[in-house]
């Protein structure tokens, strides 16, 4: 809908949803009286008196004198839930169908999604620019390639709930829903063990919470392995496909690795196979995959995370929190 072409008690309904949503406002709270949103909204007496009237006679408020007024049933919180995944479109330029992880990911939520009986969004965002006006009309906005350059404005005027998957962001209104990586890690390197390691990790040059975590984790985990796992990082751009490889083959002919792991998409297999040597072993983020690397099941981690979605819209002022669920190693 349009609400600056929609007459003014409608627009005023969808201002107070949209104030109501946004508080957490539940049935059984109290909610202004006409004097009170006469202080913060730009309509006549005339149009709040007959907004409150059609809210109560549509069951939606109750009006009791001296006492005040209190919500019935809230429209935005039925049973019914419209579900919107989310990609950054600077980050994932070629779409998220051009993209092995992101498209078993949202193709798996989907699927989740709808089988639980709800409805199912897909779009994109930049860096600068957020649909507000299509977040604001969802009730929850799942997130993902969320980065160092992306505007948060947007946290503190979003009426939805807001999560990220595979994703990190520490905020009081934000959901956050990662994927752990610090047990696979230490699951490969004690594979291998029993003799020297030369272990080269592909960190992301696309600079985000998620992608720090996973280098200290990679970090550490090579720290407890001992004195005799060198390993060196260099930073990849895994979404620039095979145009952006040259200091990936550098490295791999000086460093001479026994293991290549991290950001390493499928498409670098043979380049990375042809410049090590044929016992080097290559272990990626996979999901739903027999692939080498730290394995994710989407299916799994979709039972963990939509139940968590369901549940804080039952209560929109549940705090922000992370979320963890483990990646096991796959040799």
């Amino acid at each position: 809908m349009n609400t600056d072409l929609a007459p003014r008690h409608l627009q005023l309904r969808d201002q107070l949803f949209r104030r109501w949503k946004t508080n957490g406002i539940r049935a059984g709270d109290r909610i202004e009286s006409q004097n009170e949103i006469m202080k913060f909204c730009d309509f006549s007496l005339i149009t709040v008196i007959k907004t409150l009237k059609d809210l109560e006679a549509d069951g939606i408020i109750r009006r009791q004198v001296g006492k005040g007024s209190f919500l019935v049933r809230a429209p935005w919180a039925e049973a019914h839930h419209r579900v919107g995944f989310f990609y950054n479109r600077d980050v994932v330029g070629g779409g998220i169908f051009n993209n092995e992880f992101y498209t078993k990911l949202v193709v798996q939520l989907e699927k989740a999604v709808v089988s639980d009986g709800h409805e199912f969004i897909l779009g994109s965002f930049t860096n600068a620019k957020m649909p507000m006006a299509v977040w604001d009309a969802l009730d929850v906005i799942v997130l993902t390639s969320i980065t160092g350059d992306t505007n948060l404005d947007f946290l503190e005027r979003a009426s939805s709930q807001v999560s990220v998957i595979d994703q990190t962001l520490i905020h009081p209104k934000v959901h956050s829903y990662r994927i752990d990586y610090g047990e696979a890690f230490r699951e490969m390197f004690a594979h291998f063990d029993g003799g020297p390691l030369r272990v080269l990790y592909l960190d992301s040059e696309i600079s985000s919470n998620e992608q720090r975590l996973r280098r200290e984790a990679a970090q550490k985990a090579c720290t407890e392995r001992g004195v005799d796992c060198a390993l060196h990082m260099i930073k990849v751009n895994q979404e620039m496909g095979l145009g952006n490889v040259d200091l990936l083959k550098d490295a791999l002919v000086q460093h001479d690795p026994d293991i290549v792991f991290g950001y390493a998409p499928s498409e670098w297999t043979p380049l990375i196979q042809d410049h090590t040597r044929r016992d080097t072993k290559i272990y990626a983020y996979v999901l739903d995959s027999d692939r080498p690397g730290f394995a994710v099941r989407t299916e799994e981690w979709m039972e963990t995370i939509l139940p968590v979605i369901y549940a804080n819209l039952e209560d929109r002022k549940a705090k922000g929190a992370v979320h963890s669920f483990p990646a096991h190693f796959q040799p």
